[in-house]
């Protein structure tokens, strides 16, 4: 199979893998430089870069590059490690490069008013493959958005039964209403996405959270949410809020690790709310006086 027909057909079903390369060679190894393996998010591989043990750890190393999406160089000294004295190789030294493979970056954008056309202008540009979903077809156009992959003009409810977002995609809801709001987070909250956004103010998303527990889904499927969605850059205008979405969903596509000023608020009330219920738990009331 052809290792690059397979790497476009892994991106295609929205799948992950690793990339092995040799890079660097020194001496004799079982194998040539720029050989390559792909090894597919299920474990299986196409190509080689020679077999044996080293293969066997940069399997390895390939499962964990494409956890952490990003790339690793391996040095083996084949001379010095006793490892890989398997009677088939001459010694020498190499260097392998492993990259991810990801999958598109599939933003599903709920809503067609302001705020999402400036998230999609942005996101878009950003490297993401937005897909536009609005139940008026005078607001889902093409030409509305030029820069979407895809864009449709369909009842919600139809468009939840219609999509499957994957692991590595994004869920923003920007509708122009609490009730839409309402039912695509219901929907949302129960997919894989990766990420799960919606705009609003901090009473609605309380309102809204609530309601849909109350309804049975669990609390726990509520703390991957982003709500209100953005990093806190103060942004005001439709323009701004767009770049402030799409820092939020940069920031989770590239594994930010420094503190960022996120809109903490929901997860402080909710602990907050928890010391208050343990608090009403614990404390005893006041005895009465027997002397009374």
């Amino acid at each position: 199979m052809d290792i690059y027909e397979q790497i476009v057909e892994l991106r295609r079903q929205g799948r992950r893998g690793a990339v092995a390369t040799i890079v660097n060679v020194r001496g004799s190894i079982p194998s040539f430089k720029t050989a390559k393996m792909l090894v597919r998010d299920d474990g299986s591989i196409v190509g080689t870069i020679g077999g044996g043990c080293v293969e066997a750890d940069v399997w390895q190393a390939a499962r964990e590059v494409m956890e952490s999406e990003k790339p690793r160089t391996l040095k083996f000294d084949l001379n010095q490690d006793p490892r890989y004295d398997t009677g088939l190789i001459c010694g020498g030294t190499l260097e392998i490069f492993v990259e991810p493979v990801l999958p598109p970056a599939v933003l599903y954008l709920f809503g067609a008013g302001h705020v999402a056309l400036s998230v999609c202008r942005t996101a878009a540009g950003a490297g993401f493959e937005v897909i536009v979903v609005d139940d008026r077809s005078s607001y889902a156009t093409q030409e509305r958005f030029p820069g979407a992959h895809e864009v449709h003009a369909l009842d919600f409810d139809e468009a939840m039964k219609k999509f499957d977002p994957s692991e590595s995609a994004y869920v923003v809801i920007v509708t122009r209403g609490h009730r839409d709001d309402m039912r695509i987070l219901r929907w949302a909250v129960q997919t894989r996405a990766r990420y799960v956004g919606m705009i609003g103010s901090k009473r609605k998303v309380i309102e809204i959270s609530k309601a849909l527990q109350g309804e049975g889904i669990p609390a726990n499927l509520f703390e991957r949410v982003h709500a209100p969605i953005g990093l806190d850059i103060g942004a005001v205008t439709p323009e701004e809020i767009g770049v402030a979405i799409t820092a939020e969903l940069i920031a989770l596509r590239r594994h930010a690790t420094s503190a960022l000023p996120y809109l903490s608020w929901f997860k402080a009330q909710q602990h907050d709310a928890d010391t208050e219920r343990e608090n009403s738990v614990t404390t005893e009331p006041p005895k009465a006086d027997s002397k009374h």
